[in-house]
């Protein structure tokens, strides 16, 4: 049986090592036992945060019946007149083979359509139409408030910040 620590000795232990944490988060995974925690891992921060996003976008669209998928899908057709429906899989980053899949919804709800290319019949063009950018005027602030739930922690800076590195990774490695 080994000796017990004097009393306070892992409190205080504990105590100092979330104060320095709280002093300096960057702190994580430089000492003691949560070197090689989860927390320290960059892929699995950013896969639980895409969770979490998608949970709260979800929650705040639950009404429409569509998801943050089909919110995407019609946000990225807002911005452009139409999309042939290849690109959108290049575009959005979904596989080839569920991009049908993800315009039924929109196209049963009237928000897009999805029509012959006029160039080549093989390919098919897809484009919101207006009710489909009604939706999203409807929808705009249930996701904003959905999105500053999940960046609540941060500043206003920091929020700016986040948005410019996630950008710039995107751009770079989903092309």
């Amino acid at each position: 049986m080994t000796a017990a620590a004097p009393p306070g000795v892992s409190t205080r232990k504990s105590a100092i090592a979330r104060r320095q944490l709280a002093e300096n988060p960057a702190r994580i995974g430089a000492h003691g036992p949560w070197t090689r925690g989860l927390h320290a891992d960059t892929c699995h921060l950013l896969y639980r945060l895409g969770l979490r996003a998608g949970q709260l976008c979800n929650a705040s669209l639950q009404e429409s019946g569509l998801r943050l998928r089909h919110y995407a899908l019609l946000r990225f057709l807002a911005t452009s007149k139409c999309a042939l429906q290849h690109e959108l899989s290049a575009r959005l980053g979904y596989d080839p083979s569920a991009i049908v899949g993800l315009i039924d919804d929109p196209e049963q709800l009237g928000f897009v359509e999805h029509r012959p290319a006029p160039d080549d019949r093989r390919s098919r063009i897809v484009a919101a139409t207006e009710d489909g950018r009604a939706f999203l005027r409807a929808t705009d602030e249930a996701v904003l408030q959905a999105t500053n739930e999940l960046l609540g922690p941060l500043e206003p800076a920091e929020r700016e910040t986040v948005q410019a590195l996630l950008l710039r990774i995107t751009e770079a490695g989903l092309t």
